[in-house]
This record gives C-alpha cells, sequence and structure tokens, in this order.
C-alpha cells in the first residue's frame, strides 16, 4: 500500500520541482496520472484506478498485511535467518538476487510467479535486515516469456519462449546478495567489499570513468 503514498508524493515534488522552473506542470496527483495514461488493458485500468481510490494507505491493524502482522512476519523471518547463521557458524548469507533478467516493460512477468523476482529475493527486506548487492557478472542472451491464450480460453497467460534475444555488450548485471544478522554490518560490508576487488566484475558506465584502486 506504500506504493500510493510513494508515487503520490512523487508526483507533487515533481510538479513543485517544475513550478520553481516556470513550468505548470499539471501531472500531480493520481487522478491526472490515470487521465493521461494509456493501458494495456482492463486489468491494468482497473488497477491504477483502484490506486487512485485508496483514501489511506494503512492496513487496518488487526487485518491481512496489517502493522502487527508485518512486524510478526519481520521477527519470523529475522530469526529464520539468525538461526541459520547462528547454527551453521556462518559469517552472512549470499545468494544469487534473482536468476532472471528485468522483464520487457508491456510484456509478461516469467511464469509461476507474481514478478521477475524469485520470492527469497524479498526475504531480507521483509525481516529488516541489511542488504548488499554487488555485480556478479552480465547475461547477453536471455529468454523472454510471451503471453499465451490461457487453456479456458478466457485470458492470456505468461509462458516460456525458446526464442533468444542477444543483449549488446557487457550485456545485462546480475548480483549476488550478502546478508548478515542485526548489528553485523561491518562485517557484512567486509565480505562484500573483498568480492567486489576481487571479483572486478563491476564495470563502471563509459561516462563515468575509472575507479580508484
Amino acid at each position: 500500500m506504500a506504493f500510493r503514498f510513494h508515487l503520490s508524493q512523487y508526483l507533487m515534488r515533481r510538479a513543485a520541482d517544475w513550478k520553481l522552473k516556470g513550468f505548470n506542470e499539471t501531472l500531480a496527483d493520481w487522478a491526472a496520472l490515470n487521465a493521461r495514461s494509456k493501458f494495456w488493458g482492463d486489468d491494468q485500468r482497473a488497477a491504477f484506478k483502484n490506486w487512485e481510490e485508496v483514501a489511506d494507505p494503512r492496513n487496518p491493524l488487526d487485518g491481512r498485511q496489517g502493522v502487527n502482522e508485518r512486524i510478526m512476519l519481520r521477527e519470523l523471518l529475522r530469526r529464520v535467518d539468525m538461526m541459520v547463521i547462528l547454527e551453521n557458524k556462518l559469517d552472512a548469507l549470499v545468494r544469487l538476487h534473482t536468476p532472471w533478467p528485468p522483464g520487457l516493460i508491456g510484456h509478461p512477468h516469467q511464469y509461476d510467479i507474481p514478478s521477475n523476482l524469485a520470492p527469497e529475493s524479498l526475504s531480507g527486506p521483509n525481516a529488516g535486515l541489511t542488504e548488499v548487492l554487488i555485480p556478479a557478472g552480465y547475461v547477453t542472451t536471455v529468454y523472454d516469456p510471451v503471453f499465451s491464450l490461457a487453456a479456458d480460453g478466457r485470458r492470456y497467460v505468461s509462458t516460456p519462449s525458446a526464442t533468444p534475444t542477444t543483449i549488446p555488450e557487457p550485456g545485462l548485471p546480475f548480483s549476488l546478495v550478502f546478508r548478515a544478522e542485526p548489528g553485523k554490518e561491518d562485517i557484512l560490508l567486509n565480505i562484500a567489499s573483498a568480492y567486489e576487488a576481487a571479483s572486478k566484475r563491476r564495470i563502471p558506465p563509459p561516462d563515468f570513468g575509472p575507479l580508484p584502486v
């Protein structure tokens, strides 16, 4: 629900910034955004209209995704991570951020999951634990999913594709995630920076200039 609040803040502040430069930006709220947007289907139009009509971005206290439930979920996820780390005498957890490249705008996301992020990718943020993402390499060939008509003939669903798409060098970056228990950010930074220095996987943008050694 925070998306409703943050996008409203962005639109208002964006309009205010343009006003300081002498321009009158009328795209300053959800109603204006929806009135000036083009949608690829009624489902997306309805979703954005629902966002516009939200009066209070907070979920009910004792309802689904309420503040108290989120606190309990955060504590549960945090204890799971700490149990794995402590029982196995680990300094940190390391994993791939996501095995899939970013989805094409307006195209289907990966099949069988709600987005192009694996569910574990959300564990650290939901647990309130510090994570560090470090470039781990680049992908130059991807297989973007495609829309196919569902078996019931009433909707389109995401399905895998065997058609490769070649991406110019260096390609799309992917990252490793380093996560430690609360209060061990110093260890986390040491491990992540050591990997970054040793792997040399980070490639600066052409106009960024060389990185200091």
